[in-house]
């Protein structure tokens, strides 16, 4: 393996919350309470179908102007949200592993459904430890659509064969999966990711060498 490609959230920061609060107050305005159950089949896929489950959860129909202008007032709240985010944010050993990676020489991209991940990265001071970033603003179809991670891979140089993918996402390891790439999952012992090299709790409970072998 050569690359490695990171989703953003929930795997290098915890914005996860933050999308909830803003879809929360978002499906509030069409008369329904989304729940954290819910919220997960949110995770990894763009705002668009996000906003589509939503609608489609509260059995409301609205006018394409709405569509737009609902998805840009979601965005806001986030925005205002995530404001104070800091390095400081950083999810535990994500720093660590980033650096490892980087002195071995291996190629990082970004591979996330975000559209304010370049904002994010720049509040985190992680911005430098990416050679490619492909976003939301970068693809059509969103995870489980593998899009993402194949133009990371193009944008990279190198094979999806040789790719590992860092993701939390159901959503996220079927993309990779479609992509043909390994995956490691980033999840607790009550949400096992299925098709994955392995699962981990977070950075800080993965050994170096354990990780390293995958890329030689």
């Amino acid at each position: 393996m050569k690359s490695a490609i990171f989703d953003l959230d929930g795997v290098i920061v915890d914005t996860a919350k933050f999308h909830f609060l803003a879809w929360k107050k978002i499906s509030q305005k069409y008369g329904y309470e989304l729940d954290e159950t819910q919220n997960e089949k949110l995770k990894g896929i763009s705002r668009s179908d996000s906003l589509i489950n939503i609608l489609k959860w509260s059995n409301k129909q609205i006018s394409k102007i709405e569509f737009t202008k609902t998805l840009e007032e979601k965005n806001i709240i986030y925005l205002n949200l995530i404001k104070n985010l800091t390095k400081e944010d950083t999810l535990p050993g994500v720093f660590k592993i980033l650096s490892f990676l980087k002195k071995k020489g291996i190629k990082i991209a970004l591979g996330s459904a975000s559209k304010n991940s370049i904002i994010v990265l720049n509040k985190l001071s992680l911005t430098k430890y990416f050679d490619v970033i492909i976003d939301g603003n970068d693809v059509v179809n969103s995870k489980p659509d593998p899009e993402v991670f194949i133009k990371g891979a193009k944008e990279l140089g190198v094979s999806c064969e040789e790719c590992i993918v860092f993701e939390d996402s159901e959503a996220g390891v079927k993309a990779a999966r479609f992509a043909k790439m390994n995956v490691v999952g980033i999840c607790n012992s009550k949400k096992e990711l299925k098709n994955t090299l392995f699962n981990i709790e977070g950075f800080l409970s993965i050994k170096s060498n354990k990780i390293l072998k995958h890329f030689l």
